[in-house]
């Protein structure tokens, strides 16, 4: 049995471990990078913009004055910038976990760098990228995790494999919905990837439940319902409990943990209920396959035997 009820008052003593949140200088990112600072760990914020990086360590510095915190430039909306982060991380003595948090979401259809439609290629194409390229340096430390973040609004999402680029449509809850469900599919197939290369990383997806953020900071509507559910459902601090519990509680290699409470939308984490298409195998195949493609980044992880995901109810709890 994973651990129940977790919250940053559960987070281990984490001296002499190094961990990497993406999207780090607000919301939910901010929290996790907080708390681990808190608790010894050295701490790479990685995000666009340097200014604000710097802002949010000189907050966690207030709370934790001798907070091991730096910058790592990271653009997940550019394939470049993600090689050059990858490159800057692997530089580091150790990498104990790479917590893939950040994500965006918005009414206008906005492309990256390489052209991609940005939603999936920020929230799943860079996430991806990311995490494949950090590998080998998260190799070097066994027992490591890659923690990738979901949302319930992954249940009932559809990917438009026909039109992964919008070129058709685009309808912006939808394709949110969509990389969310496409972040699952990855940590999933990683999971059982690097099982069966025998690859010491363990993968494991989180969600924060329904969380008051800046996430919809593209209209001025979003911000305000943003607020709302602050105030009704839970705030970051609260968002931040799926991912510490993911990154160094007890569990099992390909979980889904998460809020309990409500339906899981707020509460302490526990384990969560993915859909089925999030577990389906032959999904998950494909979305690597056409990701391989996309970014032409291939980690060389052969596909497993088989069609049916592998029961992780055995498996051995991982306590970082």
């Amino acid at each position: 049995m994973t651990s129940q009820a977790f919250t940053t008052a559960d987070v281990p003593d984490q001296s002499g471990k190094c961990f990497i949140v993406t999207g780090a200088n607000t919301g939910i990112g901010f929290e996790v990078a907080s708390a681990l600072a808190a608790r010894g760990a050295r701490v790479l914020l990685a995000c666009r913009d340097e200014a604000k990086a710097k802002a949010a360590m000189s907050l966690i510095r207030q709370k934790t004055s001798r907070a091991d915190l730096s910058f790592l430039p990271l653009d997940l909306g550019d394939l470049a910038s993600v090689r050059r982060a990858a490159e800057l991380a692997a530089e580091e003595p150790r990498i104990d976990a790479l917590i893939n948090n950040a994500g965006l979401q918005g009414p206008v259809l906005k492309r990256t760098a390489q052209g991609f439609e940005q939603t999936f290629g920020v929230n799943h194409l860079g996430c991806f990228a990311f995490s494949v390229l950090m590998l080998p340096k998260l190799t070097e430390t066994p027992g490591s995790r890659v923690v990738v973040t979901s949302s319930g609004q992954h249940k009932g999402a559809k990917i438009e494999w026909d039109d992964l680029d919008a070129e058709k449509s685009y309808k912006w809850l939808p394709r949110y919905g969509a990389s969310k469900l496409a972040n699952l599919l990855f940590v999933f197939e990683l999971d059982r990837r690097l099982r069966a290369a025998g690859v010491p990383v363990t993968a494991v997806a989180c969600h924060p439940g329904l969380v008051g953020t800046n996430l919809a900071r593209s209209s001025w509507w979003g911000n305000i319902i943003m607020s709302l559910i602050g105030l009704l459902f839970a705030t970051p601090a609260m968002g931040a409990w799926g991912a510490l519990h993911a990154a160094t509680g007890q569990i099992k290699p390909g979980g889904y943990y998460g809020p309990t409470g409500a339906s899981g939308l707020r509460g302490p984490s526990g384990e969560g209920v993915p859909s089925d298409d999030a577990r389906n195998p032959q999904l998950a195949e494909r979305l690597w396959d056409v990701s391989v493609k996309m970014t032409g980044i291939d980690p060389g992880l052969p596909p497993v035997d088989g069609t049916a995901p592998r029961d992780t109810s055995h498996a051995g709890l991982r306590d970082a």
